[in-house]
């Protein structure tokens, strides 16, 4: 079972309170906290992509740092774990970033992939003059395949010639190419997502909802077997986890009842805004679930709440889920987070304990 952290590049992390850290997103910060992956034993670290964040006291995601300039830096300076730069492909020309991921393979070879980032939140792109119009959200997987192919292309062949429908191509060309396949991963939770990631992407990931209920994705993860199975490929999920562990199930508890009661509820209010926009979107779409009541305060991301032992156990549960491949972790306090992981919980889960041995 790989193991992988949704690195903090972006203002505070993940949940959207006052009682949290505050921090912002620096290099010296993230290269720390992909470095643990390293000393841990972790596979993959992904960096996330927002171009505007949603304000509030916090300023959550005000500061945020780019996925591909980062880590190109954080490459050189690691040694096994693989590295997932999101492109807002919006806002990127699918050759820069094909070329972009070869150059940074050529500084980690085979541990740079891609993670495709569509688009939900329209002031972002608005800002920059680049939004196409909320009817985007209609047709944004068509363009995502589209995107997609023009890289595998440049990546595989050196060369791309596609006329499609949102980009033609004119004898494109790029050198160097990667050394080897370059992965990638997609996020989509309705149909039209999953059947974008069946037919284009490496990885899916998955995202759970609730308190302490670790198998709750697991009707999403039979939604992309299904997927897959109309286009015979092997896609599996990595399901997106949330800690918050600590010595007790009460000292873990209390943390997360402090960060929901001193919620940013200005920022909150910015993304029910935004999300709010997609007035089509299916009820498993990513803006419908971010905004359930429940846990909003951290995007209602799949939280385990508990002691070291509680959430290991917790995580062997999200592990045994049928389709699941990895799990990305993140942390209510990514600075003594990733090491509550490695030395407390990691040691514990039985489903890492064939990976811990042959380390």
């Amino acid at each position: 079972m790989d193991m992988g952290i949704f690195i903090p590049n972006g203002r505070n992390g993940y949940i959207i309170s006052k009682a949290t850290p505050q921090f912002d997103a620096t290099f010296d910060n993230n290269l720390e906290f992909i470095s643990k992956c390293d000393d841990y034993g972790l596979e993959f670290a992904l960096a996330m992509i927002k171009f505007r964040g949603f304000g509030g006291d916090t300023g959550f995601w005000n500061n945020c740092l780019e996925g591909f300039t980062l880590l190109s830096a954080v490459a050189a300076r690691t040694k096994n774990v693989k590295l997932f730069a999101s492109t807002g492909i919006l806002a990127l020309h699918p050759a820069m970033a094909a070329r972009m991921t070869a150059t940074i393979d050529s500084v980690a070879p085979g541990r740079i992939g891609v993670n495709i980032v569509t688009g939900w939140q329209p002031a972002e792109y608005d800002q920059m003059g680049v939004w196409p119009g909320d009817e985007y959200f209609g047709f944004r997987y068509d363009y995502a395949s589209e995107y997609v192919q023009i890289m595998r292309d440049l990546w595989e062949t050196g060369t791309c010639d596609l006329k499609g429908q949102h980009f033609t191509m004119k004898d494109c060309r790029m050198q160097p190419q990667p050394k080897g396949r370059i992965d990638v991963v997609a996020a989509g939770q309705s149909p039209r997502g999953m059947q974008f990631a069946a037919q284009y992407a490496d990885y899916n990931f998955t995202f759970s909802t609730g308190i302490n209920t670790p198998t709750a994705f697991a009707p999403t993860n039979k939604r992309l077997m299904e997927a897959t199975a109309q286009t015979g490929r092997d896609v599996g999920s990595y399901v997106l986890v949330m800690v918050v562990a600590d010595e007790t199930d009460a000292l873990a508890e209390a943390k997360w009842q402090k960060y929901v009661a001193e919620a940013d509820d200005t920022a909150l209010s910015w993304m029910a805004e935004q999300s709010g926009r997609d007035t089509k979107a299916d009820a498993a779409a990513t803006v419908n679930t971010i905004n359930l009541p429940a846990g909003r305060v951290n995007m209602n991301m799949g939280t385990l709440v508990g002691s070291y032992e509680k959430v290991a156990r917790m995580l062997d549960e999200v592990a045994s889920v049928p389709g699941t491949k990895g799990i990305m972790l993140a942390f209510d306090d990514f600075f003594v987070g990733m090491d509550q992981f490695g030395q407390k919980i990691q040691p514990k889960m039985r489903c890492r304990e064939a990976r811990l041995e042959a380390a």
